[in-house]
């Protein structure tokens, strides 16, 4: 079957399109190369599309918007609040720490609509939980957007279980976003298992490990001066020599199947629950079409658990966040 579930309400192509890269943290791309890119992955089929208004800020939800207004009776579009914002003299830049408060979820779903130039959005996520905002407060001002047809369902992003269990009790949750990938398990610590019982689907990003485990990644020396990987442990000189021994693996058992490492990292991700929708992104249009080909990749269990085996935490060398990052996710 070609469509998974995101809650009750959402229907969706089983790959998704992770959008940030095309104007975020990997350097970009032409905005032109970036539509084609979109109209590309709706003519393959792909109907569920990433962004947050942290991604800029603010042009990332621009660009996605420019690109699927001609196709929005086709699309599914989220995105997210949660990061401190404030204009400059410079531009939109972001600001150290969180904010949840009732009236910023409004005042960013009201601003995001417009950038997005839609009426509703799809699936509107709360990007980090914020240690001084109940989530029952968050989630409250994020039902009362669903009220007033400003949003179709809600989501959370790197919440731990409890808090999924708390805001579910108060709405509904359609979704939630983590990292998850071979070199990146910690939803596998109870948050898979709480999205299963509730009937919450599961949003993976960099379900590719942010590119390492599509073996292209060999040096640092690869990123340009603002790449947002230059900032994380785990891809540090040192630390990318001793993961490439583990990403070998996968490449080897890849050829085995006649797929690139990339393909077999993803039908993994894919093969863990028909309630996961990976996002990755994909700024070139033939990874774009390698990764929608991915979910058509059989796997037999006994494929499944080897591939998992191939990769472990333990074989992973550097945490993926620095501390401060660290400390906003799975709360």
């Amino acid at each position: 079957m070609n469509r998974r579930r995101l809650g009750s309400e959402l229907e969706v192509f089983p790959v998704g399109l992770g959008c940030m890269g095309m104007s975020h943290a990997y350097g970009g791309q032409d905005e032109a190369d970036a539509i084609r890119t979109l109209h590309r992955a709706v003519e393959l089929g792909v109907d569920f599309f990433d962004t947050a208004e942290v991604y800029g800020p603010f042009t990332n939800e621009v660009l996605v918007g420019k690109g699927l207004k001609p196709l929005r009776d086709k699309v599914k579009i989220a995105t997210k609040f949660g990061f401190r914002i404030e204009e400059g003299p410079e531009g939109p830049r972001q600001l150290p720490g969180l904010d949840s408060r009732p009236e910023h979820v409004r005042a960013v779903a009201e601003a995001s609509l417009k950038r997005l130039g839609i009426e509703t959005i799809d699936l509107f996520y709360q990007h980090r939980v914020d240690p001084d905002v109940p989530i029952e407060d968050t989630v409250g001002a994020m039902a009362a957007l669903v009220k007033e047809g400003k949003v179709r369902t809600l989501g959370l992003s790197e919440a731990g279980p409890e808090t999924i269990r708390r805001a579910h009790a108060v709405h509904p949750i359609a979704a939630v976003q983590s990292e998850y990938s071979l070199w990146t398990r910690d939803p596998e610590g109870g948050v898979l298992a709480t999205c299963r019982e509730l009937g919450i689907g599961f949003v993976p990003f960099s379900p590719l490990g942010r590119g390492f485990l599509t073996g292209a990644i060999t040096s640092a020396s690869a990123f340009g001066a603002d790449d947002f990987r230059r900032k994380l442990p785990r891809f540090e000189e040192e630390n990318i020599a001793k993961n490439l021994a583990a990403v070998e693996k996968l490449k080897a058992f890849a050829v085995g199947k006649g797929v690139s490492a990339a393909q077999l990292a993803l039908a993994w991700v894919l093969a863990q629950g028909d309630f996961i929708v990976p996002i990755p992104g994909s700024r070139k249009i033939a990874n774009l079409e390698a990764n929608v080909a991915a979910f058509l990749l059989p796997l037999s269990a006994d494929e499944v658990k080897a591939i998992g085996a191939l990769i472990t935490p333990a074989d992973v060398s550097g945490s993926r966040y620095p501390e401060e990052m660290a400390r906003q996710a799975g709360r």
